[in-house]
This record gives structure tokens, sequence and C-alpha cells, in this order.
């Protein structure tokens, strides 16, 4: 976020290459699938090695398939929470494919915490819905094949997707709907985010320890001699990265629930700075005096009429040295009024910012429902509130 911009997002979201839109929402895959889809080849083309040798090196080839299987698997999980955001009129950004799983970027909260459970477990079902038709389907395939091999991986990974996301903690689907339920129980959805965003670090610690426990102590295939070091050190590095992703994940919910508590403060009201009207031609030196005088922060060009035409630029004016501001006139340090620039006194909250989000600019002419001018309003000060708003304990 540059320095004197209001928190905003790109009109386009990125994040990857584009695959697609699905009912609307782009798809990206993130640079760091093409690391997982390599490692996923690896090692699935290890135990491939081991089960059908005579494929040779076009078991990489089938490893390479079941990546692109699995994480189609893990679209079909986002595109169910997608869905039923759309369908709850919540709008969706996107959606990313990335390191461990994907993630659809909703941009509202529930309303209710019915709403809020459904959204959050349509994801977990759908990947058991997954599950059990990889299975249906393994039944008329025969067993170590190729086609069986597959089928069978792809229905132990979507269970272990479903699985793993129905744990109860935030970031997971899980941890949303147990914010969901203390939600409901409290009245009060900072509540269950706070309760959920702990049981998330909680679980961040488990996997930290007991990951490379489970697996050293063969519970989940380890224990192999030749590989055993290798396989030691590979388990604890991911079981970090996982750790890591979730505990930053339940973080990241309690700022944003603290943000979202404290949003409505964002008043463009109580923010705008008192302006004076000066004319195209008036010296910086004297629109200075005058802002002085009347206790005001800001100026504004207006025409003749007094009608504004531009805004003067508080960067512009710390950049002329004040032995010269007599010979300068304001109009020529001043950024001419776009549609974007004008913002109503009453916005607040997710409304103000998504204003200044439509059109970004440094500082903002703020106007009376009638037309008149109340102030400018700067979006270095939005920023400071925000930050404020995020620090400030809920």
């Amino acid at each position: 976020m540059a320095k004197g911009e209001p928190p905003r997002r790109p009109k386009e979201p990125g994040g990857g290459i584009l695959m697609g839109r699905p009912f609307g929402v782009p798809v990206y895959v993130a640079p760091s699938w093409f690391l997982v889809a390599a490692l996923i080849t690896w090692v699935f083309g290890g135990q491939l090695d081991r089960v059908l040798p005579q494929l040779g090196a076009a078991r990489y080839l089938v490893s390479l398939f079941f990546a692109v299987a699995f994480y189609a698997s893990v679209l079909v999980h986002e595109l169910a929470h997608t869905v039923a955001a759309i369908r709850f009129k919540l709008p969706v950004r996107r959606i990313q494919l990335q390191f461990f799983g994907g993630v659809s970027e909703i941009e509202k909260e529930a309303e209710t915490p019915g709403r809020e459970f459904v959204l959050a477990f349509v994801g977990p079902l759908l990947s058991l819905v997954l599950a059990g038709a990889f299975y249906l389907a393994m039944k008329p395939v025969q067993p170590g094949t190729v086609p069986g091999i597959l089928l069978a991986g792809l229905m132990v990974s979507n269970l272990i997707v479903a699985i793993f996301n129905l744990l109860p903690g935030l970031p997971l689907d899980g941890g949303r709907m147990l914010r969901a339920v203390v939600w409901k129980i409290t009245g009060k959805p900072m509540s269950g985010t706070v309760a959920a965003a702990w049981v998330g670090r909680a679980l961040a610690v488990a996997v930290l320890i007991g990951l490379p426990l489970l697996n050293s102590s063969g519970t989940f295939g380890g224990g192999n001699q030749d590989t055993g070091g290798m396989d030691t050190v590979t388990d604890a590095l991911l079981a970090a990265i996982l750790a890591a992703i979730i505990w930053t994940g339940a973080g990241n919910s309690l700022r944003m629930a603290r943000l979202r508590e404290h949003l409505p403060e964002l008043r463009a009201r109580t923010l705008t700075r008192r302006a004076v009207p000066v004319e195209t031609d008036t010296p910086l030196s004297e629109a200075l005096r005058r802002a002085n005088a009347a206790g005001a922060r800001a100026l504004v060009v207006v025409d003749s009429d007094g009608h504004p035409l531009s805004l003067v630029r508080e960067s512009a004016i710390v950049g002329v040295p004040e032995h010269r501001r007599p010979w300068v006139a304001v109009s020529t340090l001043a950024q001419d009024l776009t549609e974007g620039m004008r913002v109503s006194a009453e916005l607040a909250g997710e409304e103000l910012l998504d204003a200044l989000r439509a059109a970004p600019a440094t500082e903002y002419l703020v106007v009376e429902e009638t037309g008149e001018i109340y102030g400018v309003l700067s979006a270095a000060d939005v920023e400071r509130a925000f930050v404020r708003a995020m620090a400030r304990p809920a």
C-alpha cells in the first residue's frame, strides 16, 4: 500500500495464470502450484515405480495427470464455496489454486451464522462426494492397474482434503463452522472468530509437533529404513510450512474481524479536513494565510461563482520553498476534480472505502447532499485511521 493512499484492491485481481471464469469468477493458478505439481509428480512417481515398475519413465506422466486431477478436485471444492456465496449474494473476488490447495476470496461476510455455516460446510461436503464418486468408480476397475491406482489416489486425497478442512480452527472450513456455532450461541460474530482463531493456532502447534511424530511411527506409511532420514526432514519441513499457514491464517482472521468491528468508525465527516475556497490565480502564500486564519488544513480551487474546480495537493505545497510561495499560483499545484473524487460527507465504513478504491487519489472533495463543500478528505488520514482500527483491541 503506497503512502497516502487508502487501503484498496486492484480493479482486476491477479494472482497467477488466469484459467477461466466459471460463474463469472476468475480462477487463477498461482506460480507456487507448479512447485507443488512437480513435488506430487516426483513423490507419486516414486510410489508408482514400486507398484508398477514396468511403466518406466512413463510413470511421471501418470503422476502429472494425478497432480492435475487432484487440483481439479480442489477447484470443485472451491467452486462449492463460490456457488454458495453467489446464492447468498456475496461477491467473490477470485479463486486461486496455490501451494496448499485453494482459496475462494469472498469479499463480504455472511449476514447470519446459519449462512456462514452452510458457506463453510459445502466445500468439505463436495470433497466427500468426490471421494465417494472415485470409490464407486474403483469398483469395476482391476486393482494394480494405472486407472485403479489413479482412482484410489484421488479417492484418498479428496477424503484427506475433506477431513483436514473439517478441523475446527480458522482459517479452515471447520474453523468457520465453529465460528458460526459460537456466533449463534453468543450472538456475537467476534466471539466466534476469537474462539475459532485460537483453536486454529492450537491446531498449528499440533500439526508442527504431531505430524512428523505420526509419520515417523509409521501411522501414515512411514518408517522406510532406506529413506528414513530424508523422510524425517521432509515431514518436518512440510509440517512447519503447514503449521505456519494455519497460524498466519488464524491471525489474519482475527485482524480482519477486528477491522470489521471498528470499520463503522471510519466516517468521512469526522476524517475530513476543513478547507477554504481560493480562486485559480491566488498566490500560494496568500492561500495558506487564509487557511491558517480560518483554522483550515486544505485548499479548494473554485471559479468566480464558487464552484469547485480542483484540489491543491498537500505534497505539492510541501515541495514549494517558502520564499517562492508568493509567486506560485495555487492552480499550478492543484489536481483537477474528477467525478470519483467527489464523495458524500455521509459515507462511512465499507461504503467509504469502496468509494475511495473506485477512484484512487491523494485528496477527495467532500460535499454535503446539497452539493455544498464540506471539506477535503486526505487519503493519508484514512490510511492512518485504518491502521489504528486494525491495531485497536476488540
